[in-house]
Order: structure tokens, then sequence, then C-alpha cells
């Protein structure tokens, strides 16, 4: 599968999601809930899977962990706030460049039209 189809299939289960339950939960339920549907609709997902760090050739370990990563490709980071801010595009896109991947998705499950709460996030291309 593509990484803008496994991107499709993310946005759609987390319409889905948004539709059927709302804003207002706990980010950690929305992350349990969303690995359970993309799993369920045949998709491989991690969650919580360390973003390792190298610096000058050693590894610090300091804990950073992306939410989902789908199809060993697209990044997910979840949020169930109000509004997302300028700082957590920025941390996705750190996440992908720290990974390797090129495609992350920023999901705010919070947002009152889902629509407005999620932002595709491209590491070295303008998107």
């Amino acid at each position: 599968m593509q990484i803008n189809e496994v991107s499709g299939v993310i946005v759609d289960a987390a319409y889905e999601i948004h539709k059927t339950l709302g804003p207002g939960l706990l980010e950690s339920a929305y992350s349990i809930i969303l690995a359970h549907e993309l799993a369920r609709r045949g998709l491989k997902v991690q969650r919580e899977v360390e973003v390792p760090i190298t610096w000058r050739g050693v590894r610090v370990e300091v804990g950073f962990r992306a939410d989902l990563v789908v199809e060993d490709s697209v990044v997910v980071e979840l949020k169930s706030v109000e509004e997302l801010a300028s700082v957590h595009s920025k941390q996705l896109l750190t996440y992908l460049r720290l990974m390797d991947r090129r495609v992350g998705l920023l999901i705010n499950f919070g947002a009152a039209l889902i629509k407005d709460g999620i932002v595709r996030v491209a590491n070295g291309v303008a998107d």
C-alpha cells in the first residue's frame, strides 16, 4: 500500500471515530481506538514507538515516543486539545526526521470538526 493510500485509511478511520465518539476523550483513548480500527482494516499498527536520537554517534535516551506508526511508513501524532499549536506540527516534523520517515499525520480529536483537526506533515517536502 502506498503512503497516500495508508494516509487515506487513517483519515477515514479518524473521521469515523470522531463522528461516533466526538471530541472530549483523553488522547490515550483515541490512540487505542484508532490503533484498533486501523488493525481491523488490515493495517500494521505500532503504538508508542520510540523515537531514537543519536548525537555524534551516541544514542541519547530521552523517552520520546510517536503515538502510532502505520505500515512502517506514516507517523501519527494524536492530540485532544481545543486548538493545535504550531509546536505540535514542529514536534511531528522532528519525529519524522529522527525516524527517517517522509509523511506524518497530526490528528486533533479535540477539534469541533475533525476536518479542522487533521494536518499532513511531510519531511523534506513543502506541503
